[in-house]
């Protein structure tokens, strides 16, 4: 019996701690990627223009509102790749999370690149946007940067946070890919076998028995 209850105590899966849980860490990872692809769907930077380059539309508008998918046109990008490696580190393998993790870990660092970029060079990224209202690039103009870059570098910093989690947490999660299940049949087997090769000696020691007290075998 005290074998039996030790190795049962071996075979148990250890306590999942609650950062490493598989439905919390990739939720955390989808949030995070949606809340950088949700930061430039806002205003990124807002441009004051001379009413005479701007024309009519100077009188409707406070500056030229430039949102973040066009100060920062790789960030929705590297958004939706970190949210579908996010979801695709639910159901793979233990090779393919070290991938996933890769992936997800150079969106995060290409999201807070671009963002930065922008936070450092506010003008050179509304150029384009300054361009296509007023037909005029290279303008000196004022321009004022708001919340939602400062925002994505947040999110994708986390995200990045996140994406180093992916591997330490896969050890705690059940066995999902045909490749692992391979991986653990050995083990599994062999452990059978231990198991058998225990309980041989005691058949034969009842067949003796039988044989000793004369009692047909059969």
């Amino acid at each position: 019996m005290g074998e039996r209850e030790a190795a049962v105590k071996s075979t148990t899966r250890p306590a999942v701690p609650g950062w490493a849980r598989k439905s919390t860490l990739v939720l955390v990872i989808a949030v995070l990627a949606l809340a950088a692809f949700g930061t430039t769907t806002q205003t990124w930077l807002i441009v004051h223009l001379d009413p005479a380059q701007l024309g009519a539309a100077a009188a409707s508008q406070d500056g030229l509102q430039v949102p973040g998918s066009k100060a920062a046109t790789t960030v929705t990008a590297l958004a939706l790749v970190a949210l579908a490696g996010g979801l695709a580190a639910s159901i793979a393998g233990r090779v393919a999370r070290w991938l996933i993790t890769a992936i997800i870990l150079l969106a995060a660092a290409g999201i807070v690149g671009a963002a930065a970029v922008v936070l450092a060079d506010p003008l050179s990224a509304a150029q384009g946007s300054i361009a296509a209202a007023t037909g005029i690039s290279g303008s000196r103009v004022q321009v004022d940067v708001t919340v939602f870059p400062v925002l994505a570098v947040v999110a994708g910093s986390l995200l990045g946070i996140s994406a180093l989690l992916i591997v330490p947490a896969g050890r705690y999660w059940k066995t999902r890919t045909k490749y692992d299940a391979a991986a653990a049949g050995p083990t599994a087997g062999a452990a059978a076998g231990g198991t058998a090769a225990h309980a041989a000696p005691a058949d034969e020691i009842e067949s003796w028995d039988r044989l000793s007290r004369g009692d047909d075998p059969t």
